[in-house]
């Protein structure tokens, strides 16, 4: 490629470019080098593209395989030179070759630096269809998207505002609303709605501008006050009007003081405000991480983003299309075939005691509620109410009477205004580059107050459930469908012994669900739903794991021969192969790779120390303990795992070294002794195989240890 050829296309005239050759590299050992002495020379924003000739993860070739060396060195170069590989759109691979194009990968990629990001905060890449060669051609573009009015939501923010509760309890209590309990609270939320939408725009104002403006004020002061250190014509208007090379008084001390923190609350608030839209809910406010959130918060707009998709073998691409072909796809799958009905009558199944089922039927108390309201995570994405559990903690003092109300309602009438019920679906992609409707899970937003209720009918049935699920039922299973539950809860509970009241109260809480599906941000279709189960609703774990456990006392089987449908589940445990050898290092990749993902380089300079050592404890929490109670980690794959966390911790990349202040060591030893009280890796893989020696040892007639005394 010349000069020319990028200069007639308009790139020259704005964007600095240099071209590197992949082929005959070394093995690509000589493109990454003169990559890494680019970056030292560039410090603006930049984006790399091209074909690099090699892949990032087995994931992306069609014949999968291993992590090869060549693989983990690509990995490496991209999270040393902090560059962001962005999904693509239009298909996952862009080359094919070998024998009748049966070999497939993907290439050709744009990768692109943080603060490109800030500038490009939509920017997405895309494939586009190749008349010649053997490569599909991308593009990256880094324009916006079009989008209609954005749903309301509650800003948790606005809860710093001094004041702010005052102003909610004098719009709540001075709306006079006659009717149902749950009626009233339906449309006192929307006279709220509409209170918060125009008391944001003329009072709170907008949030970047009124924190440019509080720094405003504390760069004037502090010009101000160092009046003295600057040549006349460098200071600020307001000084020519006193007298020069003075200290500031008392009153301006203050002030000057009143303008930095004013400062502190709105940046305070910005952090907030980020960080509710990243969903980031494992690091804590506080730390300064508003850098952090937003570019968390613009990768999950990118990665969300649905441009086309395939349903049942058709492509939709236009916005219209894609929406109705989604609504239309849910419609069908959550509307139940009546023509079969599932007959249980041959089940056996173990019982609850009457006294047991008569306490599940007691009027519901004001503590039982509040408890069940501090439980909730006041951050999570809110449902088409827009209200945010914090909300509904922030005012539980006086808006605990009208919500009582709405559960004194619920007991004695069975159930609550349809409306309070309505959920929202958002589809979150399984994997890079999903297009196929199959490729993403869909996930319910709940209502507030239909939450709220749900968390409360779920701890009561917690304390009798152990009695009714069978022994061999241990958790969800991969595959199952949640939504066939349904099917047969009303029957299975009244085998079980619970009241009429009760199963009124959950065949409610099932059967008035209400769905829109969220397309790239905005709601579309609202349709009910026959098969009302929700992954996210607080009930939905129970039912299933009543229908799950075959009736609970007897032999699961027995029910396919009372006409129960039999199905396959498919096991798949997180991160392993199942059958695979697992001592070889290869188990392992996957671990690895979701690791280096989860701690990329690129996220350390947004995030402080603290946040560094609680997303590194995050990360090892979460991903790898499935393994890690199961199998023996390879050294190896040990060694490289802790690299990954001293780096991001420290810093440091292959084509650098920065010195690890305190040794590893040391910081994995306990708080109280002096350490970070982070886990080494080889430490927490004995401990956890060890559990299983003391549950051997305790266990009486589980199904796993039955399985293991028969080997």
């Amino acid at each position: 490629m010349t000069d020319g050829v990028v200069k007639s296309l308009g790139v020259g005239r704005f964007l600095d470019w240099r071209t590197l050759e992949v082929a005959g590299a070394a093995g690509g050992q000589c493109l990454w080098d003169e990559l890494g002495a680019v970056r030292g020379l560039w410090g603006d924003p930049w984006c790399v593209g091209g074909d690099f000739n090699v892949i990032l993860n087995p994931g992306e070739r069609s014949r999968q395989g291993r992590v090869t060396p060549a693989m983990r060195r690509f990995v490496q170069v991209l999270d040393d030179l902090e560059l962001i590989d962005l999904p693509i759109q239009g298909g996952s691979f862009t080359w094919s070759g070998g024998l009748y194009n049966q070999a497939w990968a993907r290439l050709d990629r744009f990768v692109v630096s943080p603060r490109s990001l800030d500038q490009f905060s939509n920017v997405t890449q895309k494939r586009l269809s190749r008349p010649i060669s053997d490569h599909f051609p991308i593009t990256i573009e880094g324009g916006g998207k079009r989008r209609g009015p954005s749903p309301f939501r509650f800003e948790n923010m606005w809860l710093r505002v001094e004041g702010f509760k005052d102003l909610l309890r004098s719009w709540w209590q001075g709306m006079v609303v006659s009717g149902r309990a749950s009626y009233k609270l339906a449309t006192k939320l929307k006279g709220m709605k509409q209170k918060l939408k125009t008391w944001n725009r003329e009072v709170f104002g907008n949030l970047e501008s009124n924190k440019l403006a509080a720094l405003q004020q504390v760069d004037y002061w502090d010009h101000g006050e160092d009046v003295y250190s600057f040549e006349p014509a460098v200071s600020v208007d307001y000084w020519d009007q006193v007298e020069s090379e003075r200290r500031l008084s008392e009153e301006e001390f203050a002030r000057k003081k009143e303008a930095k923190e004013g400062y502190a609350k709105w940046v305070k608030m910005d952090e907030i405000h980020w960080r509710q839209l990243s969903r980031e809910l494992w690091l804590r406010e506080g730390d300064k991480n508003t850098g952090y959130f937003h570019r968390m918060a613009n990768a999950h707009q990118r990665r969300h983003t649905m441009e086309r998709v395939k349903i049942s073998g058709v492509w939709l691409s236009e916005e219209c299309t894609v929406r109705t072909g989604i609504v239309d796809a849910f419609h069908r799958l959550l509307t139940e075939d009546s023509e079969w009905k599932a007959d249980i009558g041959g089940v056996n199944l173990n019982r609850i005691s009457q006294q047991e089922a008569d306490i599940l039927e007691l009027p519901f108390m004001e503590e039982e509620v509040h408890s069940a309201l501090r439980d909730m995570n006041g951050d999570k994405a809110p449902g088409p109410d827009g209200f945010t559990g914090a909300f509904w903690q922030f005012c539980w003092e006086f808006v605990k009477e009208e919500v009582m109300e709405m559960f004194k309602e619920f007991h004695e009438h069975k159930t609550f205004l349809k409306s309070l019920n309505a959920t929202c679906l958002v589809l979150i992609p399984k994997k890079g580059g999903a297009e196929e409707l199959g490729d993403f899970r869909p996930i319910s937003l709940l209502g507030g107050l239909y939450k709220l209720l749900a968390k409360v009918l779920a701890n009561r049935i917690k304390n009798v459930i152990g009695g009714v699920i069978s022994s061999d039922q241990n958790a969800f299973v991969s595959g199952r469908q949640i939504l066939d539950a349904s099917l047969i809860a009303n029957e299975v509970m009244e085998k079980m012994g619970f009241g009429t009241k009760w199963r009124e109260w959950i065949w409610s809480c099932i059967s008035t669900a209400r769905f829109s599906v969220l397309v790239n941000g905005e709601p579309a279709g609202f349709f009910p739903s026959s098969k009302g189960l929700r992954q996210g609703d607080p009930l939905s774990h129970i039912c299933l794991s009543w229908e799950w456990s075959g009736g609970g006392g007897g032999d699961p089987r027995d029910g396919c021969g009372a006409g129960m449908q039999g199905g396959s589940a498919a096991f798949n445990l997180p991160g392993a192969a199942l059958g695979a050898p697992n001592k070889v290092d290869y188990v392992w990749d996957g671990v690895e790779e979701r690791m280096r993902w989860k701690l990329a380089l690129w996220k350390r300079q947004y995030l402080s120390k603290g946040g560094r050592i609680t997303l590194i404890k995050s990360t090892l929490a979460s991903m790898p303990l499935y393994q890690l109670s199961l199998f023996r980690m390879p050294k190896g794959v040990a060694r490289r795992l802790e690299k990954l966390q001293r780096d991001f911790l420290w810093g440091g990349r292959s084509t650098e070294r920065k010195a690890h202040l305190v040794s590893w060591e040391k910081v994995c030893v306990s708080k109280e002794k002096g350490g970070l009280g982070l886990r080494k890796i080889v430490q927490l893989n004995k401990a956890l195989l060890g559990k299983w020696v003391w549950r051997f040892a305790r266990a009486k007639d589980e199904m796993w240890k039955r399985v293991l005394v028969a080997k």
